[in-house]
This record gives structure tokens, sequence and C-alpha cells, in this order.
């Protein structure tokens, strides 16, 4: 099979597994990228993803980077039709039937147990991009840094961003 065939698979059991958004795979999107397929570094898959967020767009964009930078633009293409198409067909075949039961207590009972589930997965995914860029001191205080003000502050990411990229190019990265 092909890069390109490799990653539409990949993404399209991530895309099944993304409840409350791609960010809960990342854990597993870097494993599979780098210690499965090793495709890239943890450093480089982290890259990726700072410029996915970056970027405008929805959060979904580092899977077509991933995909860019392993096997071109049909790499890009397999991707992230492999991330959107099965959650989205999976979507629209529920979504009739979870309207339909939009009164059942069962319901409301399952949402709730989603949420922190969800809520662990994007924390996982955090934890796991903050030690594979935190590669000495000044990084792990550049992302504890970041991490605070973003908690702690009402800045706007694009600065925390901003303050990143100058703090790189003054070499503190």
């Amino acid at each position: 099979m092909t890069d390109a065939g490799w990653l539409a698979a990949v993404y399209a059991q991530l895309s099944l597994a993304a409840i409350g958004g791609v960010a809960t795979t990342l854990p597993e999107m870097q494993r599979q990228v780098t210690e499965v397929h090793g495709w890239m570094s943890p450093s480089e898959f982290a890259a990726l993803f700072a410029l996915a967020q970056a970027a405008p767009g929805p959060n979904m964009l580092v899977s077509t980077l991933v995909g860019w930078r392993v096997a071109g633009w049909t790499g890009a293409a397999a991707a992230t039709l492999g991330m959107i198409g099965p959650s989205s067909l999976l979507t629209w075949g529920v979504a009739g039937a979870w309207h339909r039961f939009r009164d059942r207590p069962w319901r409301a009972r399952v949402q709730a147990g989603l949420v922190p589930v969800t809520v662990g997965l994007v924390a996982a995914g955090a934890a796991l991009l903050a030690a594979s860029t935190s590669e000495g001191p000044a990084t792990a205080a550049i992302t504890a840094g970041a991490a605070g003000a973003a908690l702690l502050t009402r800045l706007h990411p694009l600065l925390l961003l901003a303050g990143g990229a100058v703090l790189g190019v003054l070499g503190a990265g």
C-alpha cells in the first residue's frame, strides 16, 4: 500500500474516534505518525500541529499538513478525506436518531458521560505535545508560560503565538 493509502486508513480510524474534535485523537495521531509508521519525529509532528493551530480554519488541518509532509498533495488529500469522511458519514447517519431520542433520559446521561472523557482526551493531547516540544528548560518554560497565560489571562492566542515566534527568533526556543 502507498503512503497515501496508509494515511487514508490511519486517518479514517482516527476520524471515528474523534469524539469532541480532532484534538481528542492527538496522542494516537502522533503515535501512528511517529512510532508506528515512522513518517516524522515527535518534534516535527508538534511543529505541524502548531502551524495548523496558527492557521485560520478548522483544527483538523494538522491532518492535511501531515499528509502533505508524508506524500505531497496526494497525501494531503488522503489524510483530509480520511479524517473528515468517516466521521461525517457517521454523524449524518446518527443525527436523525439522536434528534428523535432528544427527550430520552439515557441520551442526557450518554452526553454527560462523554464530556469528561472528551476533556481528558484533549488534556492528554496537550500533555503529549508539551512533552514532545519541551526539549530543554527554555522550551519547557515557554510552554508553561503560554499555558499559564492562556488559562489566566484574556490574551488573544495570536499574541501568544507571536510571542513564541519572537522568542524563537531570539534563540530562546
